[in-house]
């Protein structure tokens, strides 16, 4: 494992076992409106360019997010939370049930008790959690 320093969290991550995983996961498979507009935005690289570059050095495919939700709607566009797991594990936890703040919206370190997106993930694990506003970029309407 190498450690690193995500925001201020400590952890260490192992990358080998990200990738391979991320690499033989089939993704996200929830097939709703909004869910379907959050990965169109990350197959037209429209996430913040913090979270892209975060995940590109942790191993992590942006387009296998392990959770996703559309939390409620804004001026611009929707407010979504989606999450990636990490193999490794968080040294510290210096925001315990806060996210810290950025331009581009929010985010922590942490684990999800919502396993849908990574049943399999090997241990040990930690998951990255963000929020950020999207845009609504698909032709139909959410269902």
């Amino acid at each position: 494992m190498q450690a690193y320093t995500i925001w201020d969290y400590s952890v260490e991550v192992d990358r080998i076992a990200t990738a391979d995983w991320y690499k033989q996961s089939e993704g996200w498979s929830c097939t709703c409106g909004h869910c379907q507009n959050f990965l169109t935005l990350v197959r037209q690289k429209q996430l913040p360019t913090a979270v892209m570059e975060l995940l590109s050095a942790l191993g992590v495919l942006p387009e296998k997010p392990t959770y996703v939700c559309q939390l409620y709607p804004t001026d611009q566009g929707d407010l979504y939370q989606f999450n990636y797991r990490i193999a490794g594990r968080m040294l510290n936890d210096p925001h315990p049930h806060d996210s810290i703040r950025f331009d581009w919206g929010s985010g922590c370190c942490g684990h999800d008790d919502y396993p849908y997106g990574a049943p399999d993930f090997p241990e040990p694990h930690f998951d990255l959690m963000f929020s950020v506003q999207l845009p609504w970029v698909l032709n139909e309407s959410p269902q």
